[in-house]
């Protein structure tokens, strides 16, 4: 009789039990103190369930009154997420380039490492924070914020692809003698256009939502416009704005996702 069991069972993350069952219970036990040490304030949390309440009961029906106001926040995020886009986009190549290691010398390899890796360590919100005391409140903000969160995703992932490329073309263009930027037009950006064009579809698709999110710290955009709707305490236009924000990501995201079906 074979000793091989019938069915095929995936193999456990940790081999030994007794190892497996200790990680379990110190994860356990960890969130568990974690959860006993947060310094949370259950009154504090009680209060803020009932003015949760007020706002909402304040939200309903939403207030679509001053319209004007808010189309002119829509098409603020609007230019944001586009000017932040191609700004983004057209310094994430050469930027690209200069983190691919295949077609990199070394020390730019990590000197356009470390210029991805800067862009991606803070998240839009401080970025935005930064530049909003370094050049004042409004859209100029926002698009500087975005430029460099655009620069934190698309150089990455385009140098990714880079690295991935048939390096062939490039090793037969060289020995026939092609200058370095006849190379890269002709051997290079082919292989990697369908990837940028992706890329930058999805970025302006992200910029648009992190447009909203960047405004409410002053970076302009119809968050500023929400920001201030809350911050007098009109809940009902708020949810209005809210409303057409939801609205709008999800048409932008089904035509950038129709868009990237098409050049996949």
């Amino acid at each position: 009789m074979s000793q091989h069991p019938d069915t095929w069972r995936k193999p456990p993350f940790i081999a030994n039990p007794l190892l497996r069952w200790a990680v379990y219970l110190g994860a356990l036990a960890y969130f568990g103190w974690v959860a006993a040490t947060m310094p949370i304030d259950w009154a504090r949390v009680a209060q803020g369930i009932e003015r949760a309440g007020r706002i909402f009961g304040g939200a309903f029906p939403p207030s679509f009154e001053r319209s004007g106001l808010l189309i002119d926040g829509f098409l603020e995020s609007l230019k944001i997420a586009i000017l932040a886009t191609v700004g983004g986009v057209a310094l994430s190549i050469p930027i690209a380039f200069m983190a691919a290691r295949n077609v990199a010398p070394l020390p730019v390899f990590y000197f356009g490492r470390a210029i991805i890796i800067i862009a991606r360590s803070f998240h839009p919100v401080i970025v935005a924070i930064i530049f909003v005391k370094a050049v004042g409140f409004g859209p100029f903000a926002g698009v500087l914020t975005l430029v460099v969160y655009s620069i934190g995703f698309v150089a990455k992932m385009l140098a990714e692809r880079i690295e991935e490329i048939d390096f062939g073309q490039v090793e037969a263009m060289r020995a026939a003698g092609a200058p370095y930027l006849s190379t890269l037009v002709y051997a290079i950006f082919p292989q990697i256009m369908p990837r940028q064009i992706g890329l930058t579809i999805y970025q302006l698709d992200s910029n648009l939502r992190a447009s909203a999110v960047v405004g409410i710290v002053g970076a302009g955009g119809i968050g500023a416009t929400l920001a201030n709707a809350f911050g007098r305490y009109d809940y009902d236009f708020a949810l209005a704005i809210t409303i057409v924000i939801v609205g709008v990501i999800l048409v932008s995201e089904a035509i950038s996702g129709q868009i990237r079906k098409r050049i996949a």
